[in-house]
């Protein structure tokens, strides 16, 4: 009987131990994602959208508060790798300018750029995961 409860303390400790170690390693990579992906915007993206995303008047649309996130979440991923070259309506206004794509980033690197503008300037989108990018990256091939 001593010997079951030594073993279920054991595990009780080794899960916790576990629990505790999960929760950590989250913690890190979503802290890091918010400052990796401000940090990704910054040298991918803010050249034209600007550091405060609100984009250059005609050329180039805005990311603060663009309604085009929301309507157009699946495409997200790939519009960031691959670019985009279609016309755009975005808060209303037509966007004809080609956007090149940053073809060398990872999906954990497409999440954090698109969690940091998801969550940026007013923006209210529910987080990106990897899988789900990686799954949308494969969609657009």
């Amino acid at each position: 009987m001593k010997d079951n409860q030594g073993a279920n303390r054991k595990a009780s400790i080794t899960g916790l131990c576990l629990l505790c170690l999960t929760w950590s390693v989250w913690q890190a990579c979503v802290q890091g994602g918010v400052s990796d992906g401000e940090r990704l915007y910054l040298q991918y993206c803010a050249n034209c959208h600007l550091e405060d995303g609100r984009g250059v008047g005609a050329l180039i649309p805005p990311l603060a508060g663009a309604d085009y996130l929301m309507k157009n979440r699946e495409q997200l991923p790939c519009i960031v790798v691959h670019g985009l070259s279609d016309s755009i309506l975005v808060n209303g206004i037509s966007y004809v300018e080609k956007m090149p794509g940053a073809g060398k980033l990872t999906p954990v690197e497409v999440a954090n750029i698109l969690n940091y503008i998801g969550k940026t300037w007013g923006n209210r989108m529910d987080p990106f995961n990897p899988q789900e990018v990686q799954m949308s990256l494969e969609s657009c091939r």
